[in-house]
């Protein structure tokens, strides 16, 4: 549960960066979108990685 609420911090944290990217052409908002992107991706599959585990193991 604590990786999903990281999951929701992350998308919270970048929100100003994504409407300075695409309403305002700002491109350093851009790469910082880019980066939280790509955290959010590897924090998606570790989640998937417990999410199996404790699948498997419940049977």
């Amino acid at each position: 549960m604590d990786k999903f609420k990281k999951v929701q911090d992350l998308i919270a944290s970048v929100e100003a960066d994504v409407t300075k990217f695409y309403d305002g052409g700002n491109a350093a908002a851009g790469t910082r979108v880019r980066k939280a992107m790509q955290d959010l991706k590897v924090l998606a599959q570790e989640i998937r990685a417990e999410v199996t585990e404790k699948k498997n193991s419940d049977k």
